[in-house]
């Protein structure tokens, strides 16, 4: 049976760590096993701020809306529940992008759900 050797399966998977690792400073981007830990430790972080992400969004449009609703007297927690006992069904994303870009039409809004608790 003939001697197979490896280093051309080596070397292309060594390769390709070494292109992940593009753009790293020092030995985390030319030695392999430096390489390798800074790879594996990216992946970890990466995964946990992609949940982290939808965390801060959500932070970021309640603080928003609360700025904007606090113009018309009112706070995030009473517009909220106000807004669903009004029976409007915008998400957090809506308001906070109409709060940014049509004023007017979270006024409007605001005003509907504080006639409505009256």
């Amino acid at each position: 049976m003939p001697r197979v050797k490896r280093g051309t399966t080596t070397h292309k998977r060594h390769a390709s760590l070494l292109e992940r690792a593009k753009g790293y400073r020092t030995g985390r981007r030319k030695l392999v096993k430096r390489a390798s830990e800074a790879v594996l430790q990216a992946g970890q972080f990466a995964y946990r701020d992609r949940r982290t992400k939808k965390r801060m969004l959500r932070r970021e449009w309640i603080v928003r809306i609360n700025a904007a609703v606090r113009q018309h007297g009112l706070s995030y927690s009473s517009f909220m529940s106000l807004a669903k006992k009004a029976g409007i069904s915008l998400n957090r994303k809506v308001l906070s992008e109409m709060a940014i870009q049509e004023p007017a039409a979270l006024e409007s809004i605001v005003k509907q759900v504080s006639a409505s608790s009256k």
